[in-house]
């Protein structure tokens, strides 16, 4: 049911259009702030708090056991996603870090992947769409996913329906998996969502140039073209 709704949630918010004069990124952005502020509120009376408290009281060595848990069951489809994009190599790496790390690992809770050196990559379907050449389109605000592109929500769409969590069942454990690697990933943003509030004057603006920029390079692999912007100011006036 959960999967559903996000699902509906994301084609509801990339459906929408607007004309006004605004940055061309971000055509959408009084919805944004709105769903922003939502989010805002959302994360500071439940998604803040439980993280806290979960940083707090349960040991790092478990913390770590379980981020790996589920970063084990991410590079399935990051090694799909290689694939995707023609990097047959890296997906193959991909899919023997899984297999590393689900049988000398215990199911994923050690990363002996990484001490054998292999390498764990970030790979989506948003970015396999930005490889073949798919536009980001306008940026958006997602209800309590936070920020994305029209691309990089059709990605999520196809992200939330595949997740390998979905299937699980019974579906008290199901959600009880989904709701603890929310709070792992919350409490590991705990700096650096703390940074944020004491560095930037507007907080929406500084995490959604940040978001498009760190998205651009992962589509790019960190070797990201020139925008059109900066060539237009290297030409002579």
């Amino acid at each position: 049911m959960m999967r559903s709704l996000l699902i509906l949630l994301v084609l509801g918010l990339g459906a929408c259009a607007s004309t006004a004069d605004r940055d061309p990124r971000d055509p959408f952005e009084p919805l944004n702030r709105g769903v922003y502020r939502f989010n805002e509120v959302v994360d500071e009376a439940v998604a803040k708090p439980v993280a806290t408290a979960y940083r707090d009281v349960v040991h790092e060595e478990i913390r770590n056991r379980v981020r790996n848990f589920f970063s084990n069951i991410s590079d399935v489809f990051i090694g799909v996603n290689d694939g995707l994009q023609g990097k047959f190599y890296d997906g193959f790496e991909s899919w023997m870090r899984v297999a590393f790390n689900t049988t000398l690992g215990i199911f994923g809770i050690h990363d002996v992947a990484s001490e054998m050196g292999i390498e764990k990559r970030n790979e989506d379907f948003g970015q396999t769409f930005g490889r073949w050449g798919a536009s980001p389109g306008p940026y958006l605000i997602l209800p309590l996913l936070g920020s994305s592109t029209v691309r990089d929500g059709t990605g999520t769409v196809l992200d939330i329906y595949f997740d390998p969590l979905g299937e699980v069942r019974p579906i008290n454990l199901r959600n009880s998996l989904a709701a603890l690697r929310l709070t792992g990933v919350r409490a590991d943003l705990l700096d650096a969502s703390r940074i944020l509030e004491q560095a930037a004057l507007d907080k929406y603006v500084f995490q959604r140039d940040a978001y498009l920029q760190r998205r651009r390079n992962l589509v790019y692999d960190g070797r990201p073209p020139r925008e059109r912007y900066e060539e237009d100011e290297e030409k002579p006036r």
